[in-house]
C-alpha cells in the first residue's frame, strides 16, 4: 500500500494482473445483508474494528480476502457460529482510508471457499480455506435441458429488467456471452433482489446444472412479482393522474364561478347545511356534532364513499324535531265531545284521557303518561288513540311491533353499517315533524326475541318517564327528548308482556261490548262509514233495528265489533250490487229477508242444551277475545272408581277437576248417597271444543257441581251460569276477567251468574244495562251454589235417602 496524500489519509492499492494462487490461511471479514458470488465486482464500506484489521491485514500481504455472510444481520460482533461456513474468497483491488477512519473497499470475487477452521478470534479473524472448485462446462458438452434452462434465464431476466426499465443492449450482450451454466447462474442471482437464506442456499450448491435450475425458479417467482409490482404502479399513477385531473378542472370550475360572482355546488351544499342546522334549534351537545360533521364533508371530496354517508347522517340531524311542536288544545270539555262522537262507551279510559288532559292544564311541564290500553280485538284500541290526537290536536303516529324481532328496529344501526337507519322510534318523529305527537305502538304483546337481540329490552328506556328525556339512538347516537311524547300501547294480553316493561306502563283493560252498544256503534259509526265507502246514499238502504239485532246475535260472535263491520259491508255490496244491475230502491233490510243477504245464520245464541240436563253445568271461560261460556259433562259409568279428564284441559283445570271429586266424594253422606258409591262407578269428566285449548281453576265449582248433580240425578239449571275455584272444603276463592265473563254470559242466554263474594266489588266494573238483565249471586261455599244451581236439591240430607231408590220410583 502507497500512500500519495497524508493531508486526506488516502491509500489506494492497484492490482496487478498476476495470476497467483489463494493461500490456504485467510483473514476473514463477514458481511451483512448481501452475499457475494464469483466475479462480483463491488465497492465495500467497511466500518467496524475487526473488519477493518482484516482488510488492512489482506492488503498487507497479497489481497485476498475471505468474505462471508454472517447469520443475523443486527448483529454487530457475530461469533465463528453466527457466521456462514461458505464464501467467497475476493480481491482487493483498491482501497480507500475515509477521515473518520472507515474503509471503502472495492472487492472482486474470486471463487467459492469453505471454512475448515478458525485459527484467530481475537481482534480479527483468520480462518483456514479449502476452494470449492467447479468444473467448467464446454458448450458442447451441454445437454439439451441446460441449454433450455440457460435460455429461460436470459429471456426472464431481461423481462425482469424490461419492467424495471434497467434493460440496455449491453445488459443483453453480456447475458448471451456466457456459455457455463454455474457463471450464469451466480451472475443472475448476485443482482436477483432475493433474501439472505436463497442467496446463501444458491452459493452453497456446487453442482451448476442444480444452480441454475433454482435460480430459474427463483427467477419465475421473481417475474410475477415485478409484472404485478408493474401493474399496481401503472394503476396508482393513472388513478393520480385522474385525481389531479379533475382537482384542476374543478379549481377552474370554481375559478369561473369566483369571478361570475356564483357559488360551486359544495360551498352551496355547506351553507345550506349551515342554515339548516340553525333552523333545526338542536341542543348544544347536537350542534357541536353537526358542526363537526360539516367540517369533514366541507374537507372531503364530494364523490368520496363515506360523503354520501355524513350527508345522510346530517339529513337526520337537522330534520328531527329537537324544539318542534304543537300547542295542545286543553279544552276539557271539547275533548269529552270529541272522544264521545268518535267512541261509544269506553268511560273508564275517556276520564283517564280528560284527567291528563286537566293535569297538563294545570301544569303544562308534565311528562307524557305511557298508557297501554289491553283488550279483545275489535274493540276500538287504535281508533282509540286517533281519537285522543283529535281531541288534544296533536299529530298521531302510529307502528306495528307484531313480529318485530329486531333491536335495531327500536334503537337504530350503527353509522359503520350501510344503509344504517334510525329505528322506528325517531322515524316516526321524523314523519310527523313534531316532539310531541301521540305515539301509538300495536300489538306490543307480539314483540320477539333472536340473535338480533330483544326489541322489548330496547323499549325499557323509552316507555320509562324518568329517563325518556335523554333516549340515545344507535345511529344519532346522541340524547333525544322523548319525555312529551304521548306513549299509547295496545295489547290483546298481558301475559306475553315483559314484567320490567309492563311496570313502566299504566294498564287500562277494555272489554267486550254489550249487545245494546253493539247497535249503538253499528247506528251511529259501522253503518254509516260502509254506505259511504261502497257507494250509497242514506236513503237508498235502511236496516232495521231487529234485523240488526239479528246480525249481531246470529251472525257474529266476538267481544268487539270488527266482524259485525264485516258483515255491514256485506249487505252495502249486495245492494250496490243491485242497483248498478238497475233495480230501483230504496232496499229495506228486515228480520224476514236477511237471510236473502246474508245466508243461514251461523250462531245460535240460545243454549246448547234445549232444556235442564243431569250432569250437565255452566261455567264462564276468559279468553283473549272477550268471555264465553262454557259446558262441563260429567257421566258415571260402571267401573273401579276412575276418573277419566277429556277435553284438552291444562294441568290447573285438571287439578281442579280432582278437588271438586275429593269434595263430591267427602260430602256423599250429606247429600244422602252411599259412601261406597264410587267403589263401582267411574266419573268421565269431559269439556266440549275439545280442539281448544283451556285451563284456569275458575271452573272448580261448576265441576263440582256437574258432578253432584250426575250423583243425586238431579238436574241442574240451564239459565245459570257459575265461576269460582273450589277448595277442599267447598270454599269458593275469587276469579279474574268477571267483566267479560258477565258479557259472555249474557251473549249465551244466561239469566243467573253465581260468583264467589270476594269478587262482589268487581261488578262495579259491569256496565248497568248488564247488570239489569243479569242476575249476580256471590256465594262463599258450595253449599250456598248448589240450592240455586240444581233444582230440587236441599241442604243436608234429601227425603229419598238414595239415589237409587229415586229411580226406582
Amino acid at each position: 500500500m502507497a500512500e500519495t496524500d497524508k493531508d486526506d489519509l488516502i491509500s489506494i492499492i492497484e492490482e496487478d494482473d498476476r495470476d497467483e494462487d489463494i493461500p490456504a490461511v485467510l483473514p476473514l471479514m463477514p458481511v451483512r445483508d448481501v452475499v457475494i458470488f464469483t466475479d462480483m465486482l463491488l465497492p465495500l464500506f467497511v466500518g467496524r474494528e475487526r473488519s477493518v484489521k482484516a482488510v488492512e491485514e489482506a492488503v498487507a500481504r497479497d489481497g485476498f480476502l475471505l468474505l462471508v455472510t454472517q447469520k443475523d444481520p443486527a448483529t454487530e460482533d457475530p461469533k465463528a457460529d453466527e457466521i456462514f461456513s461458505v464464501g467467497t474468497v475476493g480481491r482487493i483491488l483498491r482501497m480507500i482510508k475515509l477521515p473518520d477512519g472507515r474503509l471503502k473497499a472495492l472487492v472482486q470475487g474470486v471463487a467459492k471457499a469453505k471454512v475448515i477452521r478458525y485459527i484467530r478470534k481475537r481482534s480479527w479473524y483468520k480462518v483456514k480455506i479449502e476452494e470449492i472448485r467447479e468444473i467448467p462446462i464446454e458448450k458442447k458438452d451441454l445437454d439439451l435441458e441446460t441449454e433450455a434452462l440457460m435460455r429461460n434465464v436470459r429471456e426472464a431476466s431481461e423481462k425482469i429488467l424490461t419492467l424495471r426499465g434497467e434493460m440496455t443492449s449491453d445488459v443483453s450482450t453480456i447475458l448471451e456471452s456466457i456459455e457455463d451454466p454455474g457463471r450464469l447462474a451466480d451472475l443472475v442471482a448476485s443482482n436477483l433482489r432475493l433474501k439472505v437464506n436463497e442467496s446463501q442456499m444458491i452459493l452453497e450448491l456446487v453442482d451448476s446444472a442444480e444452480r441454475l435450475r433454482k435460480v430459474n425458479e427463483l427467477l419465475s417467482r421473481e417475474v410475477d412479482l415485478s409484472a404485478m409490482q408493474a401493474k399496481i404502479q401503472s394503476d396508482v399513477k393513472d388513478e393520480i393522474s385522474k385525481s389531479q385531473r379533475d382537482y384542476f378542472l374543478r379549481e377552474q370550475v370554481r375559478a369561473i364561478h369566483r369571478e361570475l360572482g356564483e357559488m360551486d355546488e359544495k360551498a352551496l351544499e355547506i351553507e345550506e347545511y349551515k342554515k339548516k342546522i340553525k333552523r333545526a334549534r338542536m341542543p348544544k351537545e347536537a350542534k357541536e356534532e353537526a358542526g363537526k360533521q360539516l367540517k369533514r364533508l366541507d374537507q372531503m371530496h364530494p364523490d368520496a364513499a363515506e360523503s354520501s354517508i355524513v350527508r345522510t347522517y346530517l339529513d337526520w340531524l337537522t330534520d328531527l324535531p329537537w324544539k318542534k311542536s304543537t300547542r295542545d288544545i286543553l279544552d276539557i270539555p271539547g275533548a269529552k265531545k270529541v272522544l264521545n262522537r268518535e267512541h261509544y262507551g269506553l268511560d273508564k279510559v275517556k276520564d283517564r284521557i280528560l284527567e291528563y288532559l286537566s293535569v297538563r292544564k294545570l301544569n303544562p311541564e308534565m311528562k307524557g303518561p305511557i298508557l297501554c290500553f289491553v283488550g279483545p280485538p275489535g274493540v276500538g284500541k287504535t281508533s282509540l288513540g286517533r281519537a285522543i290526537a283529535k281531541a288534544m290536536k296533536r299529530k298521531f303516529i302510529r307502528i306495528s311491533l307484531g313480529g318485530v324481532r329486531d333491536e335495531a328496529e327500536i334503537r337504530g344501526h350503527r353509522r359503520t353499517y350501510i344503509g344504517a337507519l334510525p329505528g322506528r322510534i325517531l322515524q316516526g318523529l321524523k314523519q310527523c315533524a313534531t316532539h310531541n305527537p301521540v305515539f301509538m305502538m300495536d300489538e306490543i304483546d307480539k314483540l320477539g326475541s333472536d340473535f338480533r337481540g330483544d326489541p322489548s329490552s330496547a323499549l325499557l328506556e323509552a316507555l320509562d318517564p324518568e329517563q325518556n328525556d335523554t333516549f340515545s339512538d344507535h345511529y344519532i347516537n346522541l340524547p333525544f327528548d322523548l319525555s312529551r311524547v304521548m306513549f299509547i300501547l295496545t295489547a290483546n294480553m298481558t301475559d306475553t308482556i315483559p314484567s320490567a316493561l309492563l311496570d313502566r306502563m299504566e294498564v287500562i283493560r277494555l272489554s267486550g261490548y254489550t249487545e245494546e252498544e253493539k247497535m249503538a256503534i253499528a247506528e251511529k259509526h259501522l253503518i254509516p262509514r260502509q254506505i259511504k265507502e261502497n257507494g250509497l246514499k242514506p236513503r237508498q238502504i235502511s236496516i232495521s233495528s231487529p234485523a240488526l239485532q239479528q246480525i249481531i246475535s246470529e251472525y257474529t260472535a266476538e267481544a268487539g265489533v270488527r266482524n259485525l263491520e264485516r258483515e255491514a259491508g256485506t249487505l252495502c255490496r249486495k245492494v250496490a250490487r243491485k242497483i248498478a244491475d238497475g233495480e230501483k230502491g230504496p232496499f229495506h233490510i228486515t228480520r224476514s229477508n236477511i237471510q236473502k243477504y246474508l245466508g243461514v245464520p251461523r250462531y245460535y245464541p240460545e243454549m246448547d242444551q234445549e232444556e235442564s240436563q243431569v250432569g250437565l253445568s255452566t261455567g264462564l271461560a276468559w279468553t283473549e277475545v272477550g268471555g264465553e261460556v262454557l259446558y262441563i259433562e260429567i257421566s258415571l259409568i260402571a267401573g273401579k272408581g276412575e276418573v277419566i279428564i277429556t277435553g284438552q284441559i291444562g294441568e290447573v283445570m285438571q287439578e281442579s277437576a280432582r278437588a271438586a271429586l275429593t269434595y263430591a266424594r267427602a260430602n256423599l253422606r250429606k247429600f244422602g248417597v252411599d259412601e261406597n258409591f264410587f267403589d263401582n262407578q267411574d266419573v268421565h269428566i269431559h269439556i266440549p271444543a275439545g280442539a281448544i285449548p283451556k285451563d284456569g281453576p275458575s271452573a272448580g265449582i261448576a265441576m263440582a257441581t256437574a258432578l253432584l248433580s250426575a250423583i243425586t240425578d238431579r238436574p241442574v239449571d240451564k239459565y245459570v251460569a257459575m265461576t269460582g275455584e273450589i277448595t277442599l272444603r267447598g270454599r269458593v276463592l275469587p276469579i279474574g276477567g268477571l267483566k267479560e265473563k258477565a258479557l259472555g254470559a249474557l251473549r249465551g242466554g244466561i239469566k243467573t251468574v253465581i260468583i264467589p263474594e270476594k269478587n262482589r266489588k268487581d261488578l262495579t266494573e259491569i256496565p248497568a244495562n248488564v247488570r239489569r238483565r243479569l242476575t249476580f249471586i256471590p256465594v262463599r261455599h258450595m253449599d250456598e251454589v248448589l240450592p240455586v244451581a240444581i233444582e230440587g236439591i236441599e241442604e243436608g240430607p234429601p227425603k229419598k235417602a238414595t239415589r237409587r231408590k229415586k229411580a226406582k220410583k
